[in-house]
């Protein structure tokens, strides 16, 4: 059975985003070392999943870096190649709301969220990977549909702000796999479900 897995960056006290979704806690003087990280382990996945309010920022964004592909900027230039596995892997969108889009290379799942993962979970592929956002995220952990979970915690604290965990009602405890500490500050912690 495929893994989903679950990316996010977060703050050392546990938001996600600040209060209006702001992302601007996050370290981005990223090195070899940590861009490798994530580099393999989108190899691991061939679906990504996100919630509908996420999905434009996250598309418009890739794109605009895959379209910039031939300008001379060592930034742009490191990103091509994750900007384009991000437009060219299938994305599901999780939405109630919309009927159609014009995001290249998604499908809308308009069903129950637990028996669409369930669904996708037991396809045939490489695993899953889903970003969010903080409400779709929230879901899927309130429900244990997620498998793997890779927090990258950033060295700030913004004291207030959207959350993954809101949800669990009770104990939800974690197994630790692995943990690695980047040079940028960020420290990514590998857990399971126990």
């Amino acid at each position: 059975m495929r893994k989903l897995k679950l990316q996010v960056q977060m703050s050392v006290d546990g938001f996600v985003g600040g209060p209006n979704g702001e992302l601007d806690f996050m370290e981005w003087n990223w090195n070899d070392d940590i861009k490798k990280y994530v580099n393999d382990l989108h190899d691991t996945v061939d679906t990504i999943l996100l919630g509908r309010k996420m999905t434009e920022g996250f598309v418009s964004h890739w794109a605009s870096v895959v379209d910039k592909h031939d300008e001379t900027t060592k930034e742009l230039r490191e990103n091509y190649y994750f900007a384009k596995k991000m437009i060219d892997l299938p994305k599901i969108v999780f939405t109630k709301t919309l009927d159609k889009h014009n995001w290249v290379n998604t499908t809308l799942a308009k069903g129950n969220a637990v028996d669409e993962v369930n669904h996708l979970k037991k396809k045939n592929g490489k695993d899953i990977i889903v970003y969010g956002g903080a409400g779709f995220v929230t879901s899927l952990i309130k429900n244990n549909l997620i498998d793997e979970y890779h927090l990258f915690i950033n060295p700030s604290s913004i004291g207030k702000g959207l959350t993954i965990f809101s949800e669990v009602r009770n104990t939800f405890n974690l197994k630790l796999l692995n943990s690695r500490v980047f040079d940028c500050g960020i420290v990514v912690n590998r857990y399971e479900p126990k």
